[in-house]
């Protein structure tokens, strides 16, 4: 092939990467958010946990039958959001009656940091739960002395969905959370990521007659 051909050919190819490139990245735009409000505004919400939460770590699973967690909706006009979500801080939720899958082990979960959830409309409408550096720390004691923290290096975000109702309820399935586990025998040091599983009955405590409700 000549030189003049050779070169035609790689300014073809290379035109024609050119406008592959740019069809592809207009082909999948990033998705746009679509707007929020959260009300009743500036009311204050408490989230009780129904049933049981799991928190899995490889092999093993810590559950709890009692948490609790509050917060306040955002004053007007904080509570609507043109374009994504509407957050909030929450208080670090509380966990208690805690037991472990692990014979002879009991566990303990302590929670601290600045935690937050954000609600963004849609079908469904989905929750984020912001969980602080740190925030989450589960020992046990007995035959296997473990230490399980949760987002150990940086906050992290787990995600949910939230229903309006009476009461409204914010569900967490299945939601990956990073964590490191440290200890002796028994202890899941390999693990590098839990498993959570809950379910919050969210009501309004400004106003008992009202529901906290999250719309476009």
């Amino acid at each position: 092939m000549s030189r003049t051909r050779t070169a035609l050919a790689l300014g073809t190819a290379a035109a024609g990467a050119i406008a592959l490139a740019s069809v592809t990245a207009s082909a999948a735009p990033a998705p746009v958010a679509g707007s929020t409000t959260v009300t009743p505004a500036g009311h204050g919400f408490q989230a009780v946990l129904s049933g049981k939460a799991t928190l899995k770590a490889g092999s093993v699973t810590v559950t709890c039958t009692v948490s609790v967690s509050t917060g306040t909706v955002p004053a007007a006009p904080g509570n609507s959001n043109p374009a994504g979500p509407v957050s909030s801080p929450i208080s670090p939720p509380t966990y208690s009656s805690c037991t472990s899958s692990m014979p002879g082990v009991t566990p303990t979960v302590t929670t601290s940091g600045a935690w937050a959830v954000s609600m963004q409309d849609g079908a469904p409408i989905t929750a984020t739960m912001t969980v602080p550096t740190g925030g989450l720390v589960v020992k046990t004691t007995g035959l296997a002395s473990c230490t399980v923290t949760a987002a150990p290096t940086a906050p992290a975000s787990v995600g949910g969905t939230w229903a309006n109702g009476s009461p409204s309820t914010l569900t967490f399935t299945n939601a990956s959370v990073p964590v490191k586990v440290t200890g002796g025998f028994g202890c899941p040091t390999s693990a590098t990521a839990s498993v959570f599983n809950a379910v919050y009955k969210v009501s309004d405590v400004t106003d008992p007659a009202q529901n906290i409700t999250v719309g476009p």
